[in-house]
């Protein structure tokens, strides 16, 4: 299958279908309505569509629908003329003007109010439509693929989205699926995006242990793709060591598995013996001041140790270097 995937990882089966209707939609001049919940890439899809089709060297424009206000929304679309509003102080073509010859992506389509969506219906029949302000017909040629998290057809017996409109968008849908039906994708996906954070931070990749790979493998997803980077960047930041155990997981998954964190297992080397109430009381302290003794000592130590280096000294005690610093600026250690 020769298509330029714009980078899209995955060989999944599900995901395989997806670049299968691709490779036949992407040459017509069908208009698409690309669904799937957030975070599954589907502005990727749509510039894949873009760059297989007769329209790749010319512009693609994409637009979220969902982020402009409405009431500046229609500009933005179809433009406006110099003294259509307070400060239309020059005429601004919009977006399917910008767009001629090329690609529209309406991201988020189901957010528009409904008296615009009588005006992409217009374009998307008629390819015309007026400026704001304007009164002189405008022709354009564009391609129209749309995009969307909601159920629009559930939205269409709502009475929120036109069924006229609906169905002129949904010639040929395209379903991306959710992360969490794409089975070992997770790891390529996280694989990938851990080897770029930490090559961007001049670190060597962390591994995902077995173990640690089988808890991603479960795990729901809900934020898809853009979830697992996230997560992956932060993984990158936050793990001191050079592995990804399941110790380093967030609650969130654990706690989606139905599982809880395990604590490490102490295994008291021989002769250790655990200090006792009376060791306390011999010494007429209380808690705290026994645990703050104890943990300085195990700090001017870690330091001895590291011949005062203090990545090093937190390395031994298991710890961050800013907690380790943190630590010995409050008990005024050097």
């Amino acid at each position: 299958m020769d298509i330029d995937t714009r980078g899209i990882i995955g060989r999944s089966p599900a995901l395989l279908e997806v670049f299968k209707v691709l490779a036949k939609v992407a040459p017509t001049e069908s208009t698409v309505l690309v669904t799937g919940e957030s975070g599954t890439g589907k502005e990727l899809l749509v510039r894949a569509l873009h760059a297989n089709s007769k329209r790749t060297d010319k512009p693609f424009v994409p637009i979220n629908c969902g982020a402009i206000p409405k009431e500046l929304l229609e500009s933005e679309l179809f433009g406006h003329e110099k003294g259509a509003f307070t400060s239309a102080i020059r005429a601004r073509p919009g977006r399917f003007e910008l767009a001629d010859g090329g690609t529209i992506f309406l991201d988020e389509i189901g957010e528009l109010d409904l008296s615009l969506q009588v005006k992409i219906l217009r374009v998307l029949q008629e390819k015309e439509f007026e400026r704001v302000g304007g009164t002189v017909t405008k022709k354009v040629d564009v391609r129209v693929v749309a995009a969307t998290n909601r159920d629009l057809e559930k939205d269409v017996e709502a009475g929120v989205f036109r069924e006229d409109l609906f169905y002129r968008l949904n010639v040929i849908p395209m379903q991306l699926p959710p992360l969490r039906n794409r089975g070992d994708d997770i790891m390529l996906l996280a694989e990938y995006f851990m080897e770029g954070f930490c090559s961007g931070k001049d670190r060597k990749t962390l591994v995902l242990t077995a173990e640690a790979s089988d808890m991603l493998l479960r795990y729901s997803w809900p934020g898809n793709v853009r979830e697992l980077e996230n997560f992956m960047e932060r993984m990158s930041i936050l793990c001191d060591g050079d592995q990804v155990t399941p110790e380093d997981l967030p609650e969130k998954i654990w706690g989606n598995l139905g599982e809880k964190p395990k604590k490490p297992v102490f295994v008291a080397p021989a002769g250790f013996v655990w200090p006792e109430i009376r060791d306390l009381k011999g010494r007429g302290d209380d808690l705290k001041g026994f645990l703050d003794e104890i943990e300085e000592r195990l700090l001017r130590e870690a330091l001895d140790m590291a011949k005062g280096v203090k990545n090093q000294a937190a390395e031994i005690l298991g710890i961050k270097r800013t907690t380790l610093i943190e630590k010995l600026k409050k008990k005024g250690i050097k």
